[in-house]
């Protein structure tokens, strides 16, 4: 057993936050769900869709049963809405290949349209409870000031990093499924990247970085996420004007929601190549 494990494992259990993917009655299709959801989106903008959506399609076949425009119109303003259409052919491929379950294992879930080495594991451990290596960036975060004395990991995860986790990574498969979910929140709580709560976290005495002063990050730079006037803000005005609408739009309605041609044009071409949005005649547009 690391030293860490019973300080973080004591913390979690009293200070774990109540959300409906981890209640005892969750479903593995609600945990699937809201890994797809939580990617690069906080959780006080996942709740009230991913409410929503559990509603309205309860299992994998419900939605595979809809129209893809139908899951990127439920998906709102979660940004990245790629991301419903993944979740859609997941689920459809779930029908196809797993009887309607989610499956358990780590490798039929890498299998599946837009489940990647992350997702796969989360997925098995938070909803199987497996024993598996989680690396989202609040683990690797807490991991790399805690074990490797750095304020930050590397911009991708190294292998080096991945065998320092499993070496951590309780060999009992309950308390490794509960490891994970706890370190995660431990860095979304209290080990946060911008101002971390030292004096809150009930592994200060071990950690390597505040042992060494806290050396500031002297590693390649950092993305720092841009929103107003970019890409991704055009496509989102697009796709809302879409979303709102009960049928086929005009480009003059597109036209209007940014005023940018150039832009607009660019950005239009890109939601139809994605498959986001279809041509439903010569100048009018719909979502699939």
């Amino acid at each position: 057993m690391s030293a860490l494990h019973e300080p973080i494992l004591d913390w979690y259990d009293a200070h774990a936050r109540e959300l409906p993917w981890r209640g005892v009655d969750a479903t593995p299709w609600s945990v699937m769900v809201s890994e797809f959801m939580l990617q690069q989106t906080p959780v006080a903008r996942v709740l009230p869709v991913h409410e929503q959506w559990l509603t309205r399609w309860p299992s994998p076949a419900d939605l595979a049963a809809e129209a893809t425009g139908e899951a990127v119109r439920a998906w709102g303003r979660l940004g990245y809405p790629r991301r419903a259409l993944r979740l859609h052919a997941a689920a459809v491929a779930i029908v196809e290949r797993h009887d309607g379950e989610v499956p358990a294992s780590y490798d039929d879930l890498r299998a599946l349209p837009g489940i990647g080495d992350y997702t796969a594991a989360a997925i098995a451990t938070f909803a199987h409870g497996r024993r598996h290596v989680v690396l989202d960036t609040n683990v690797r975060r807490v991991f790399a000031r805690t074990l490797q004395g750095v304020e930050f990991p590397a911009p991708s995860v190294t292998k080096a990093e991945r065998e320092v986790a499993l070496e951590v990574l309780p060999d009992d498969v309950p308390t490794a499924a509960t490891w994970s979910v706890a370190v995660m929140e431990l860095g979304a709580l209290v080990c946060t990247a911008a101002k971390p709560r030292c004096d809150a976290c009930p592994v200060a005495d071990l950690c390597a970085w505040r042992a060494a002063g806290h050396p500031a990050y002297d590693g390649p730079p950092r993305k720092v996420q841009t929103w107003a006037g970019t890409d991704r803000q055009c496509r989102g005005r697009l796709l809302a004007v879409l979303r709102d609408s009960d049928g086929p739009v005009h480009r003059s309605s597109l036209d209007a929601a940014w005023s940018e041609e150039a832009q607009r044009v660019r950005c239009l071409a890109s939601l139809v190549e994605d498959a986001l949005v279809v041509h439903a005649g010569p100048d009018t547009y719909a979502l699939p």
